[in-house]
């Protein structure tokens, strides 16, 4: 038995999402319909309203992942920065 994971893109996602608001059927019903876990479903509206757009939670969410990556670049900017001026200065004595 494999464990494969699936991915789903994120209009099935959205659509999903919904779904879920927009029927009379309980989320669970809807999530095994769709071949997916409830969970997966409850998470996936947390990160998208009845309308498919995005809740303020999951876009603060991307702007701090995206934050953490630049400065991630920029410690490592740095710290060539550091070791080139070290390396010339050196140079010059």
């Amino acid at each position: 038995m494999t464990n494969t994971r699936r991915k789903y893109d994120e209009e099935f996602k959205k659509n999903a999402v919904k779904l879920s608001y927009a029927s009379s059927k309980p989320v669970a019903e809807i999530a095994n319909d769709l071949g997916i876990s409830d969970g997966m479903l409850y998470r996936w509206r947390q990160k998208y309203t009845a309308l498919g757009d995005k809740t303020r939670t999951a876009t603060l969410e991307e702007e701090v992942k995206e934050l953490r990556l630049r400065n991630a670049e920029q410690v490592m900017e740095i710290d060539m920065l550091k070791k080139a001026s070290a390396y010339f200065a050196r140079l010059h004595k």
